[in-house]
């Protein structure tokens, strides 16, 4: 997913080829061998991160989003995705540690024992979270780790830069 806005947090990739979220939607036939057998697992997801973004409305506009798909033979998505982590370090994926919760679903406030999420200290609307009373990170926290993470990877500009930096890594393999 892309983002294309003016969220001030944002702006260093905003209208880049920087994703701000990967994933991916494995297939129900794992040997499936075209994008019509691989099915509606991706539309699925895509409509959840929607009304997630939706819900997050005072800070967020879907419109100011995009995505991009990559089809890939089945049993070669994690693979695909891992990658696409590695060359982008999206800040919505849980792997850089900074904005994680997107695609994290509410449970029962009498069992909840976990704080919210940075996703949602960030861009509240999720009622399941409101309902949260402690924040996994401050936002002044989020702030100075998005700063650092913009400073230690910076964004890929245009499709030239992503190229690039995909054949300086073949070479050094």
């Amino acid at each position: 997913m892309y983002y294309n806005g003016s969220f001030r947090a944002y702006q260093p990739i905003s209208g880049t080829e920087t994703p701000i979220y990967v994933g991916q939607a494995a297939p129900a036939i794992s040997n499936a061998r075209t994008p019509m057998e691989q099915g509606a697992k991706l539309c699925g997801r895509l409509s959840d991160h929607r009304k997630n973004i939706g819900k997050a409305s005072s800070t967020l506009d879907l419109a100011d989003f995009e995505f991009r798909s990559l089809v890939v033979q089945s049993g070669w998505e994690t693979a695909a995705e891992d990658y696409l982590i590695h060359l982008f370090r999206p800040i919505w994926n849980s792997e850089t540690n900074i904005l994680y919760g997107l695609g994290k679903h509410g449970d029962a406030a009498t069992t909840r024992a976990n704080k919210r999420s940075p996703w949602d200290t960030l861009h509240p609307g999720r009622a399941w979270a409101v309902a949260t009373t402690e924040d996994a990170k401050s936002v002044g926290q989020i702030s100075v780790e998005l700063a650092a993470h913009f400073a230690e990877h910076p964004t890929y500009p245009n499709l030239d830069a992503v190229l690039t930096s995909f054949i300086e890594e073949l070479r050094q393999g």
